[in-house]
């Protein structure tokens, strides 16, 4: 059974930062696309924020790109996602999610239990 479980969001002043993990179970992550998107309260769909292929390469949303680092550790099966210089406007509830090909499709993706980060200013 595939299972994602988010951890590491908190509560951090405009500025600060924050590394989110995403460990998998029931399989092995490093053939799959992986990606962190996140969803706000009055939201009704979730937004993609960072993408890594199997090899390794990365995309980002431009809200994030420049501030975001997704990366992972396939001896782990861990993945994470590095928040430096976090606003208010990344406030949201961060979800990891795997698919067997990029772009992940949100409709058929395994999904983790989500995440939440807030950043007061």
């Amino acid at each position: 059974q595939v299972q994602l479980v988010e951890s590491g969001g908190g509560s951090v002043q405009a500025g600060g930062s924050l590394r989110l993990s995403c460990t998998v179970s029931g399989y092995d992550m490093k053939r799959d696309c992986l990606g962190w998107f996140r969803q706000v309260p009055s939201g009704n769909e979730r937004e993609g924020v960072a993408q890594i292929k199997p090899a390794g390469t990365a995309s980002y949303a431009n809200a994030v790109k420049g501030r975001f680092t997704i990366s992972k550790n396939n001896a782990d099966n861990t993945l994470y996602l590095h928040m430096n210089e976090l606003q208010p406007e990344d406030n949201a509830t961060y979800y990891c999610a795997r698919y067997h090909t990029c772009p992940i499709v949100r409709s058929r993706a395994d999904w983790g239990q989500g995440t939440q980060v807030t950043v007061s200013s």
